[in-house]
């Protein structure tokens, strides 16, 4: 996947998030979240309750990323009014509500390192956009995330293509919307699983960012 934009993350260089002195835990009431879809962007609505069935306490507490906020976002989810300038990462109870929702099983026990996969990769995944917007520097120098959309099963041409070369499908997708100084420019984000087939080596993935050709610029651009 050469032309891409493409990046390997792997869970042994993921910084752990839940080292902070002061933890917030999840509460003992098992209510069990609404199963809600956000419209927006397609992801499962945050919860902070223990969910049903759960045994341990997980944290609530909450790591702020290095993604500035766009001031063009008018449509802000309600998770992120309290988020300051930068996009904040879900807890580990939210995100375990949001995984459980979806229909798999996660491990409490697996939270902590779920949680710094997750926001490592999108730390990478903003790396590989501002790299693009480089080549827009003097226009530019400031970019920011305006808005994300999870779009798992909307195959871009691309991996479709890919994957009639024989090459797999990539398990996630994301489009990320940039406000570059007023102009909104989409990113397309495929997620492939780089693991290898010995089952002691560590979580990987390959990440393949690139502007959407759906603008002469972005076309111009890649």
């Amino acid at each position: 996947l050469a032309s891409g934009g493409g990046s390997r993350v792997g869970s042994d260089t993921s910084p752990s998030t839940s080292s902070s002195s002061s933890v917030d835990r999840g509460v003992d009431s098992c209510a069990s979240p609404a199963d809600e879809v956000n419209p927006t962007n397609m992801m499962p609505t945050p919860d902070q309750r223990k969910s049903g069935g759960q045994m341990n306490n997980l944290s609530t507490h909450r790591v702020a990323s290095t993604i500035p906020i766009s001031e063009r976002n008018d449509a802000l989810p309600e998770h992120q009014k309290d988020a300051g300038t930068t996009w904040q990462y879900p807890s580990e109870q939210m995100f375990f509500n949001a995984i459980k929702r979806k229909g798999w099983t996660p491990k409490e026990e697996d939270m902590t390192n779920v949680i710094a996969i997750h926001n490592a990769v999108n730390e990478r995944c903003w790396a590989e956009v501002l790299r693009w917007e480089s080549l827009h520097a003097k226009e530019c120098d400031c970019p920011k995330l305006v808005k994300f959309r999870g779009r798992p099963r909307d195959y871009s041409p691309k991996a479709r293509f890919l994957n009639f070369l024989g090459f797999k499908l990539p398990f996630d997708r994301h489009d990320w919307v940039v406000d570059r100084c007023g102009t909104d420019v989409r990113y397309v984000i495929d997620f492939y699983n780089a693991k290898s087939a010995d089952p002691r080596s560590p979580i990987a993935m390959h990440l393949d960012a690139r502007p959407a050709l759906d603008s002469v610029g972005g076309a111009m651009d890649r």
